[in-house]
């Protein structure tokens, strides 16, 4: 025990998955260790093993080079097997950018990703508005908050058919929304052409979420904003609290 008694609660253990052509893995994981110091290991492509993980983190890059479509191979590492049943037992999973494409092309996740509306790279910071605070990756926000988060993408054109973007909205699983200043889910403010401004979105369960804008990239002061921090101390927080309500 430390100084008064205090005995430090077990870190909560990340799994970073790596791809050939993963280039936001180091970013997510030192979030993990030195910012939040909690645990992280980097999990291979190839790997099957993701035993004593408790939350998955599939990063933004360029896996396989996006040379077929973003995403479309990565789907197919042996790793997203494991991913797939990992989610399936209530193991929290978060895809960022392209790894919010492999979440959609596994299928874990509805919908797809087109080219951005201008057809050009978009490099910025935008304004997310927490649509939904209930999700083990926003419990820490205030509904209706606004964040401050970049975006770094191609294709982050977010699109489904008609039916299932009102399901997504009725249910609560547009989780992010693009939105103005004023919390205005505005054109100027859709930084893609996303259908209905969404920026990101959760599965039915609730425990796997995919995201275009990158948390990771704005976690400490230092880089201009530490509002992604609030989406892995989230994370943190609900791991805990499902362990706390498992010992009662």
């Amino acid at each position: 025990m430390g100084a008064g008694g205090a005995r430090r609660k077990p870190r909560v253990r990340f799994g970073v998955v790596v791809f050939p052509g993963s280039n936001c893995d180091a970013d997510c994981y030192h979030v993990v260790r030195n910012v939040l110091g909690e645990e992280a290991r980097y999990v291979w492509h190839a790997e099957t093993d993701l035993t004593g993980l408790d939350c998955l983190i599939l990063p933004g890059g360029f896996s396989y080079g996006d040379y077929l479509r973003t995403g479309a191979i990565a789907r197919f590492s042996p790793v997203m097997g494991e991913v797939a049943g990992f989610a399936a037992r209530g193991g929290l999973v978060i895809g960022i950018c392209n790894g919010f494409q492999i979440l959609l092309e596994a299928g874990l996740l509805p919908g797809a990703m087109l080219r951005n509306d201008s057809l050009q790279f978009r490099c910025h910071y935008t304004n997310l508005k927490v649509e939904n605070a209930e999700t083990p990756f926003t419990r820490l926000c205030r509904p209706g908050q606004i964040l401050r988060i970049p975006i770094a993408h191609g294709e982050g054109n977010y699109t489904a058919a008609p039916g299932v973007l009102d399901e997504l909205e009725r249910t609560g699983r547009v989780t992010f929304r693009y939105v103005d200043e004023r919390g205005e889910p505005s054109r100027e403010a859709n930084p893609n052409g996303s259908a209905r401004n969404i920026a990101g979105i959760v599965n039915e369960a609730g425990n796997v979420l995919g995201l275009m804008p990158h948390p990771e990239r704005c976690s400490e002061e230092v880089l201009g904003s530490a509002d992604g921090r609030l989406i892995f101390e989230s994370i943190v927080d609900h791991v805990r609290s499902r362990r706390g309500a498992g010992s009662r």
